[in-house]
């Protein structure tokens, strides 16, 4: 797809900050049977006109089918026996028809509407990029704190037992805020439908993965950002092909059975299944589409692996399906009607947890996907200005907006849940991430239809990792305050936030959070007023300091307080020309 706002990478939105800027599966299955890691060795040559199929069979053992793929003009490229999934390549216009006519094979259908790259049968290594240190130090990002993720750290940052997979355009494992957490040994690149194992081959041939990756499990080190889920492993597993980004059939495939034989407790999908959009029963190839990624979805799942997927960023009501305008995106697009039966893969197939994305506070965020009965969970993703800061390839950082970032905070909180009680399976994940979702209504807005605890727009609420690790915030210690304050020019302003349930003074080491968007903070003073009208300077910045916006957290001894009752966060701006806003603040006894 051509425009961001329906790209097959779930983001709509790319504000890539270059380090030092102003911001800066049961029982046992047999493991599946693929080719041979190192591509050095093809089972056949390429040729113009070469097409990708899946060729359905029976699981357990895909010799038959193998047998005649090959006796009817086609070449194996892989086979996963454990699912009886076999990719075939074919330049011959009639290999399908002559397949399905093959008994033993129960589906055959194209993957792609283009031919296969050559690349494909000599795959070159992704770049390595270069690293730059960053001087970036960890703050509290709003996005974190949305999700309680900053106070479920105190319980738990995660295991390194726990290794969840990233299935994406790849991850740069050397990045400093990645590389502590890296598993290399279950990294590996699916792109084409089979695995390669070479080092390196799991590197970003994007930025997205990468990006995904940081907000999962960034190392809590100090530098740059920290994920939701700091402690765990992470796996690239990457599901791209270069050049395009594509994201096929066998390569999502690839990608769960690989998930499932290597022990991952969960997987992010922020992508869909290219070609299509959307893929019809009705439809022979894309009908083998959809049982192929299913079985791959339920193998992984058997294994114990949940996977979590993206919604999508065409602001599109799932559940009411009437048109698709954007497939096949690999060749010429053409609009056709469809219905419900049409399917966004992975997105929703049985057992994928399924995440829409909010901006920031209680609020859709404009493009993400919706719909009733199809949204499970919903997470920050980020909307305009308000966008999800993290890990770019080379050791740099920036802000994406997406249901692709809102994706990998319920899988880092899913990876939360499972560091807590390893013994939790997919099933229980699911369910616990929909029962400790903090509930949230519908806006005035018709196209949500449901109830506060279940609706289309945020499934069963916003994920809450404070809950999911099973803690809640300590009673009457923790008071935050989301509700914006416009800071105008040569202006004071104040935003209150009321204390109850506290008894006593306050501490010496009160923590004051502050989130202010400005253009020049170098207009601003910022105090902290008690309920007696006692004043605490916060910060006055140099009038010189043109950088935008403060997101700090401040220690404040206020021992000589009383802790109960109305505080106020006090911005003044003392010049023109720029502006800005109290988004939110926080004290914490």
């Amino acid at each position: 797809m051509s425009t961001p706002l329906t790209s097959r990478l779930r983001r709509p939105a790319v504000a890539a900050v270059a380090l030092g800027a102003a911001l800066a599966f049961a029982a046992p299955v047999a493991p599946a049977h693929a080719a041979p890691s190192s591509p050095a060795a093809p089972a056949a040559v390429w040729a113009a006109g070469t097409r990708a199929y899946l060729v359905i069979t029976a699981p357990g053992d895909t010799t038959a089918a193998r047998t005649a793929v090959t006796a009817n003009g086609g070449s194996v490229f892989a086979s996963y026996d454990a699912i009886g999934v076999v990719v075939a390549h074919s330049a011959s216009a009639g290999f399908a028809t002559a397949l399905r006519a093959v008994a033993g094979v129960q589906q055959v259908g194209a993957t792609r509407t283009s031919d296969v790259p050559a690349d494909a049968y000599d795959p070159a290594l992704p770049a390595n990029p270069a690293q730059s240190a960053t001087t970036l130090t960890e703050s509290t990002r709003w996005d974190m704190s949305q999700i309680k993720a900053d106070q479920a750290w105190a319980v738990t940052t995660g295991s390194a037992s726990v290794k969840v997979g990233v299935l994406d355009t790849g991850v740069d494992d050397q990045h400093q805020d990645l590389a502590p957490n890296f598993d290399a040994a279950d990294s590996v690149s699916c792109a084409y439908g089979k695995p390669d194992t070479r080092t390196g081959a799991w590197r970003d041939v994007d930025t997205h993965g990468t990006h995904v990756a940081g907000t999962i499990a960034a190392a809590k080190n100090g530098k740059g950002v920290v994920g939701v889920a700091p402690g765990v492993r992470i796996a690239s597993v990457r599901v791209a092909e270069p050049g395009n980004s594509f994201f096929y059939a066998e390569n999502t495939i690839c990608g769960f059975v690989w998930a499932g034989d290597h022990g991952f407790k969960v997987t992010n999908n922020s992508y869909y299944t290219d070609p299509w959009q959307f893929n019809c029963p009705n439809d022979l190839d894309q009908a083998a589409i959809i049982e192929g990624v299913k079985r791959a979805q339920a193998y992984a799942e058997g294994k114990g692996s949940l996977q979590v997927a993206a919604a999508g960023n065409a602001n599109y009501d799932l559940a009411n399906k009437t048109t698709d305008t954007s497939s096949p995106n690999d060749s010429t697009p053409v609009t056709r009607t469809i219905t419900n039966a049409c399917i966004d893969i992975p997105t929703e197939l049985p057992g994928v947890v399924t995440v829409s994305a909010m901006g920031r506070g209680n609020v859709k965020a404009s493009y993400s996907n919706y719909g009733t009965g199809v949204i499970d969970v919903a997470a920050p993703g980020g909307d305009g200005a308000d966008g999800v800061y993290s890990t770019l390839p080379g050791g740099k950082y920036g802000n994406k907006n997406g249901t692709s970032m809102a994706s990998p905070h319920v899988t880092g909180v899913a990876a939360l849940m499972v560091s807590a009680d390893p013994t939790l399976t997919p099933a229980d994940l699911r369910a616990r991430l929909a029962s400790q979702a903090t509930d949230t209504a519908c806006p005035a807005d018709s196209r949500c239809t449901g109830t506060t605890g279940n609706n289309g727009f945020f499934g069963e609420g916003q994920v809450d990792a404070l809950k999911a690790v099973g803690a809640t915030p300590p009673p009457g210690k923790y008071f935050e305050n989301l509700t914006d304050v416009a800071i105008p020019d040569n202006t004071t302003v104040e935003s209150p936030l009321t204390v109850s349930g506290v008894s006593g003074n306050a501490p010496a080491t009160l923590k004051v959070g502050v989130d202010i968007k400005h253009t020049y903070r170098g207009d601003l003073v910022v105090s902290l007023v008690a309920p007696d009208g006692t004043v605490y300077l916060l910060e006055d910045f140099p009038d010189s300091d043109g950088t935008d916006n403060v997101l700090k957290t401040y220690t404040v001894n206020a021992s000589a307080e009383a802790a109960a009752g109305t505080w106020k966060l006090r911005v003044r701006d003392l010049a023109t020309q720029d502006t800005g806003r109290i988004d939110a603040w926080s004290l914490t006894f």
